[in-house]
């Protein structure tokens, strides 16, 4: 499972990244309202835990704008604006869970997890030329058998496999690859990229570069 965390106090960010990535999920963090939707396009996220008060924008102009855009991902709104009022407005713009804080961890965890569950699609896989996403665990299998895949490696080509025989932007790729990382270079895709090509040796996938666009998988030629 991904969660996009889209969070300004940095106490607050940390200490739910950590308790989520405990419990094995892949956490996606944003600080900024203005630059999350960028992110949660990005990231394609299972669920968003999205903060109210946010620099840039308000976190109801975040949510307003993302099912504008027809981003139906679902949404927890975590906040200190507790008020019923406050609740019927998230609710009302789109959010499908409301969390004021303080709040439980094992709550929250099991909240997300439910909300996860009940998505459209949630117990589908993706499966392209024998390949298939563990709708669960985020496992790459091909043709029954798990393939052996670092965790960058795993992250890019579930990326590739949401769009497969679709060009897929560099920017994106890494910010899938290296979600939350700020001291990797933009060249570090390619050398992800290398090793997956690697790693679809033997299958009936291919992965493609397009200069200037970005990587395709498609099936192979041969």
């Amino acid at each position: 499972m991904k969660l996009l965390l889209i969070e300004d106090n940095p106490a607050m960010q940390a200490t739910l990244q950590r308790t989520f990535e405990r419990r094995g999920v892949q956490v996606v963090t944003c600080d900024d309202g203005s630059r999350a939707l960028d992110r949660w396009r990005a990231s394609t996220p299972d669920v968003v835990l999205l903060d109210l008060s946010l620099p840039g924008l308000d976190g109801l102009q975040v949510l307003e704008r993302a099912r504008a855009e027809g981003l139906r991902t679902p949404v927890l709104i975590l906040t200190a604006r507790g008020t019923v009022g406050d609740r019927i407005l998230g609710l009302n713009t789109g959010a499908d869970d409301y969390l004021p804080k303080p709040f439980d961890l094992d709550e929250l965890d099991a909240r997300i997890r439910a909300l996860v569950r009940r998505a459209p699609g949630a117990a589908e896989t993706t499966d392209f030329c024998g390949l298939r996403v563990d709708a669960d665990s985020g496992a790459v299998w091909h043709r029954g058998e798990p393939l052996e895949l670092a965790p960058r490696e795993a992250a890019m080509l579930r990326a590739l496999l949401q769009r497969p025989g679709q060009a897929v932007a560099k920017d994106r790729l890494f910010d899938a690859v290296f979600a939350g990382e700020t001291d990797v270079q933009a060249e570090a895709i390619e050398v992800v990229a290398y090793r997956v090509r690697k790693k679809l040796a033997g299958t009936a996938a291919q992965l493609v570069t397009l200069r200037g666009l970005g990587y395709l998988l498609k099936a192979s030629d041969g």
